[in-house]
């Protein structure tokens, strides 16, 4: 349920409501947009008399949320949210390019790969310190000593970092290094570890399940929000379904779909959504022509010698490539890059 008062409700009106709402234990969410503000009400609202909240001075109307998820919903939060990282603004006008390695291998690969990308243009890298595979005999990552390159590697090419935390107990330690936390695939119903990065002010990058309806997908983002962190990024990463042509099936329905449903940002990931570094770039071109706001692309000098996804990583010259198709796409769309 949501109780949207009217442009003219008081700093006073507006108090008063959010005391009686939460006198009848619930939990209250509000959201100030430029002209109302919104007050999402957190639990079984089943019982609320909506007649008696309507009755409050100040009180333009009150909705009762359809979708489960409640903070995710643009009913709560109508406009577009906007994830601020090292002043690089996720989900306004810009589009944001995130890319690097799949993992963190040497120094040595990082900071070449680091290097071509912030000359190329991108606002982000990424890398994977600690890594989740089908195969336990595969390569896991450097894990602390992958973290320790990645905040040198921020501090040289002055890029924030976007990386991968696996469990609850190492929220706190990645978020020493990185700027945005990433859940991925394998963990977006991992639901202690949703709830542990929402106890933490760092923006998360949620990666759709590869199995997950999207509804479920907004639901894993809701246990983020609930918690109170509010910058959550949302990042469309292909699903699995019967074709074995590619990788994965990336959803570009998910994009302007979610768009709709959500006031959150929206990432595509057409690395891990087609698997085909040649499928990479066409891809990126759809799906921001579909709405999203940045793309995320593993990047890699030598992606034949990957431990980790060469078959889906551009080179850097690609990458270069890519990102002046990005950059005259944007221009038609009216966005910039």
């Amino acid at each position: 349920m949501i109780v949207i008062m009217n442009h003219r409700a008081t700093p006073e009106q507006i108090q008063t409501v959010i005391n009686h709402v939460e006198s009848l234990g619930y939990r209250v969410h509000r959201s100030d947009g430029t002209e109302r503000t919104i007050l999402g009400i957190i639990g079984d609202e089943r019982p609320l008399d909506t007649e008696n909240l309507e009755a409050f001075e100040g009180v333009e109307r009150v909705v009762r949320v359809l979708h489960p998820f409640k903070l995710a919903s643009r009913e709560f939060h109508p406009e577009n949210s906007v994830v601020r990282v090292n002043g690089i603004e996720i989900g306004g006008d810009q589009l944001v390019l995130m890319a690097g390695p799949c993992s963190v291998e040497s120094r040595e690969q990082l900071f070449e790969t680091a290097a071509a990308v912030k000359e190329a243009g991108a606002h982000i890298l990424r890398g994977g310190a600690f890594k989740p595979r089908t195969s336990p005999y595969a390569f896991q990552g450097l894990g602390l000593k992958g973290l320790e390159l990645l905040r040198e590697a921020r501090e040289k090419f002055h890029l924030p970092i976007v990386t991968e935390v696996l469990a609850p107990q190492d929220v706190s330690l990645v978020a020493q290094y990185a700027d945005i936390l990433q859940i991925g695939t394998r963990n977006m119903q991992n639901f202690a570890l949703l709830r542990a990065v929402g106890e933490v002010q760092k923006p998360v990058l949620l990666k759709r399940g590869m199995m997950a309806t999207i509804e479920e997908w907004l639901m894993a983002a809701e246990y983020i929000l609930v918690q109170g962190n509010s910058r959550v990024i949302l990042c469309e990463r292909g699903i699995r379904t019967f074709e074995t042509a590619t990788r994965n099936t990336f959803d570009i329905n998910a994009i302007p779909l979610v768009k709709q449903l959500s006031h959150l940002p929206v990432i595509a990931d057409p690395s891990h959504g087609t698997g085909r570094w040649d499928l990479v770039i066409p891809v990126s071109r759809a799906a921001i022509a579909a709405g999203a706001d940045g793309l995320i692309i593993e990047v890699h000098p030598h992606p034949e010698q990957a431990l980790s996804d060469g078959a889906q990583s551009l080179r850097p010259d690609r990458f270069a490539s890519l990102v002046e198709e990005t950059r005259r796409l944007a221009e038609v769309l009216g966005r910039r890059l």
